[in-house]
């Protein structure tokens, strides 16, 4: 006779044997379970099983069987039933330790947003929480619930007033991620706001998926941010991104801009050979670690003019950065590691794509959002504090790093 096996999906017991302690504890849940629901019609009631007395507000009639599922599986339990009686008229009685709708603890509920938060799909769901489930149905509908609240979640988290935010720094990005439309793999940016406060301790404040990211998608995005009581920025610290410098002209025109020293590194780097990187990259720390604004100017000046015949292009790029490479220079010192870089809207960018890495490619333009969100709220992602976080409190609460 051919051994027949057990298909994996749900099948617990089969894989691990029967587990008489899940049984006893189950039973323990019943007998607890009941005995609270059993003081809470005697509190409505005002009265016990047959009790005859002048404050009696209703009386028992019967029982009904409830269907929970909690950590160790779904377990059946009977409840009493109870008419209540005022002014003549009857109603029925409800547990409000056992309410009718949800048929799960709080603790599954959690494992589910969370197994769902974490990026998994509703067979991954199923297959990861089978042990916790043991046999109760996760229909597809439950899992739609489960997004539904997430959506809800983040659509009233994007609506928040960020009036009453007291931010030392705040920074704007894109990040391009691959979703699926039309049957087709696109690449869609989505824009993310940083906030970090003057503990050093970084919180994102917004982030939206747009079409692309041009002068009228950032310029879009940030008035939105700015009628829920985004302030104007005394400097913006840029990558080069030209549609976003272009909405902050319009929107902050005569503000200051810095440009940012890494991405700057980078353009020069691209026009520089092998044998001479480690040369150029040392003179041009001498702008980026100068000690004061003048040394920087001159350091600035030493680079351009010594490169200007041997690599033109690394002058070229200089002289286009122009006085924007030192603008960090002219605010306190304690400010400048923060102020010269994009750096920290560079590292939350960087875990989203480690983590859209394991992804392949989102359904929909709309679950990029909501997966990104669900990334962040559920723990998935953790910040570190920004580095000299002690002396943040001395950066104007108006400057903004703007990214892209």
């Amino acid at each position: 006779m051919n051994k027949q096996f057990t298909p994996l999906s749900g099948k617990w017991e089969a894989l691990m044997g029967p587990d008489p302690l899940t049984e006893a504890l189950r039973g323990r849940i019943r007998e607890m379970i009941g005995t609270l629901v059993a003081g809470e019609v005697e509190e409505v009631l005002a009265a016990l099983p047959y009790e005859r007395t002048g404050d009696r507000r209703g009386y028992r009639h019967g029982k009904k069987t409830r269907t929970r599922t909690t950590g160790l599986g779904p377990t059946v339990i009977e409840v009493p039933r109870a008419r209540l009686i005022a002014k003549g008229k009857a109603s029925e009685w409800h547990s409000r330790l056992l309410p009718r709708d949800p048929r799960r603890t709080a603790a599954v509920e959690g494992a589910l947003r969370g197994a769902y938060l974490s990026g998994a799909n509703g067979r991954r769901i199923r297959g990861a929480l089978s042990p916790l489930l043991r046999g109760a149905p996760l229909s597809n509908s439950a899992i739609s619930r489960i997004v539904g609240r997430v959506q809800t979640l983040f659509a009233e988290w994007r609506t928040r007033p960020l009036h009453a935010e007291r931010l030392a720094l705040r920074s704007l990005d894109g990040i391009a991620l691959k979703v699926r439309m039309a049957r087709k793999g696109i690449s869609v940016p989505v824009l993310v706001a940083l906030g970090v406060r003057s503990d050093g301790q970084k919180e994102v404040l917004d982030l939206e998926r747009l079409a692309s990211e041009s002068q009228e998608a950032w310029g879009g995005w940030v008035q939105g941010l700015v009628h829920r009581g985004w302030r104007r920025p005394r400097l913006g610290v840029m990558d080069g991104s030209l549609g976003l410098r272009a909405a902050g002209e319009v929107l902050w025109p005569q503000r200051a801009v810095q440009r940012c020293t890494v991405h700057q590194w980078r353009n020069l780097e691209r026009h520089v050979p092998r044998h001479a990187r480690e040369e150029v990259k040392a003179d041009d720390h001498r702008i980026v670690y100068a000690a004061s604004l003048e040394e920087a100017q001159q350091a600035y000046h030493a680079l351009v003019s010594k490169w200007s015949k041997r690599i033109p292009k690394v002058a070229k790029s200089l002289e286009e950065a122009g006085e924007e490479l030192l603008t960090f220079s002219r605010f306190p010192k304690t400010q400048w590691k923060s102020l010269r870089t994009t750096n920290a809207i560079e590292r939350l960018n960087g875990e989203f794509r480690r983590r859209v890495k394991t992804q392949g490619g989102l359904p929909n333009a709309q679950a990029a959002e909501r997966w990104l969100f669900g990334l962040l709220v559920s723990g998935q992602i953790r910040m570190r504090r920004m580095d000299g976080w002690r002396e943040m409190d001395q950066i104007p609460e108006n400057a903004v790093p703007l990214a892209a």
